[in-house]
């Protein structure tokens, strides 16, 4: 059997051959043979089964299996010709031709390889930077916040005007074109004033009311207020301030660290301080790393790190964000892309940068991954979405089940493994 292999690149080669009748019909024999021993055959004892039995019995099945092994031997012949180790190939062989004849089989299969990556000193890619800075103002400022939380409103007996952060219990009647609306209207309602939860303008009009006064306020519905009735309209407010509620000032003093920090025994305002700065920084490292320099050196990977890709992954990648895109249209625009290929073309070839830049990107966290020897099993992925189950009340076994099913366990892993990677680069590098 005469078996050519080619090269297409480093990734992608293709391996063909003739397979003659001959061939097919010593496999079917082989097989039959290996078969006569354990099949069961009516009237035949178990292993006395005549050959000519069991090509009687199993005939097109023995073909299959004998075409079958040829292709095996055809693609373990083009691989030992190419140099290639099995364990080496990445996804199963594509087989793109397979014309049966009289007398032959002409076959063609596509192989890919795992792609080699010289990653060489990748860690000069990651730029050097400073740990956020955490001011006192936003130590203090989370300090009085987290106790605020914990502290019950009270009534402010004194004569005093409303401020910033009190809250407000008051009664309200909105109107447009001197026309109550729907919804417009309130009894004892409660809100922060500087919160933002009304509409713009409204709670600083309210600021320097007093108990048991009353005041109009004018303002502007927003043009993409939720409302369609009611948004970009100009409205009046009558407002009825009934009371003012507000919290304890927060005194900072190792009264109030000990009672945030129970399970310190003998805690300080400055032990707290010294924690909440750490938990700021933490955040704000957090935020740094994910929105800001993990990005920033993803892209500075797949820029500098050029090698070929296993062009099967790359279409895999493109089919997957046009079924994923083809989920958004409209029947009719999915209806027109059925009765027009050039279109689908047209509009898959839209998702090939992307697509590529992903596989590349997804092999290069591969290999930094193998040489940091970072791994993240089943067990990390199942304990990360039972997490974020609990997190937002979701039930974490059944989260994980709908997760396995749908078939994101490898993504999320996948992503998990690339999220240590680049934090490992990026702690590497923090001054």
């Amino acid at each position: 059997m005469q078996i050519t292999a080619k090269k297409i690149d480093s990734a992608n080669a293709t391996i063909s051959a003739t397979i003659a009748s001959s061939i097919v019909e010593e496999n079917v024999n082989k097989i039959a043979k290996e078969l006569s021993k354990t099949a069961n055959i009516s009237g035949f004892r178990k292993g006395k089964v005549p050959v000519t039995a069991v090509k009687s019995q199993y005939g097109e099945k023995l073909v299959q299996d004998a075409e079958a092994q040829a292709l095996r031997d055809v693609l373990d012949g083009g691989l030992k010709e190419l140099g290639f180790a099995n364990d080496k190939l990445i996804g199963e062989p594509q087989v793109t031709k397979f014309d049966k004849k009289d007398d032959s089989i002409e076959v063609e299969v596509i192989v890919a390889l795992r792609p080699e990556i010289e990653l060489g000193d990748y860690n000069s890619l990651v730029p050097d930077f400073n740990k956020p800075k955490v001011t006192k103002k936003a130590v203090e400022d989370r300090i009085k916040e987290l106790a605020s939380a914990q502290t019950e409103l009270n009534e402010v007996e004194e004569d005093r005007a409303l401020e910033n952060d009190d809250f407000a219990k008051f009664d309200f009647e909105g109107s447009i074109d001197g026309k109550l609306f729907d919804g417009g209207a309130a009894k004892d309602f409660s809100l922060q004033i500087g919160s933002g939860q009304f509409i713009p303008g409204f709670e600083d009009q309210m600021l320097g009311l007093k108990k048991g006064e009353e005041k109009v306020i004018k303002v502007t519905f927003p043009q993409e207020y939720g409302s369609a009735d009611l948004a970009g309209k100009d409205a009046e407010f009558k407002v009825t301030l009934n009371a003012i509620e507000a919290k304890a000032k927060v005194i900072m003093n190792d009264k109030l660290a000990k009672k945030m920090m129970p399970n310190e025994e003998d805690a300080t305002i400055d032990m707290l301080k010294g924690q909440v700065e750490e938990q700021i920084q933490s955040e704000e490292l957090a935020k740094l790393y994910n929105e800001d320099l993990k990005p920033k050196v993803l892209d500075k990977l797949v820029e500098t790190f050029n090698f070929d890709l296993p062009s099967f992954v790359v279409e895999q990648e493109i089919d997957m964000a046009l079924n994923k895109k083809a989920g958004t249209m409209s029947e009719e625009e999915v209806n027109e892309l059925k009765e027009n290929q050039d279109k689908v073309t047209e509009l898959r070839e839209t998702f090939r940068e992307d697509a590529t830049r992903s596989v590349k990107a997804t092999f290069i966290i591969d290999a930094l991954a193998a040489k940091e020897s970072i791994k993240v099993d089943e067990q990390e992925v199942m304990q990360t979405i039972y997490f974020e189950a609990m997190q937002t009340g979701q039930d974490p076994s059944a989260a994980y089940e709908n997760y396995k099913k749908a078939g994101y366990i490898p993504a999320i892993q996948m992503a998990m493994v690339e999220d240590k990677v680049l934090s490992k680069m990026l702690d590497a590098k923090i001054a």
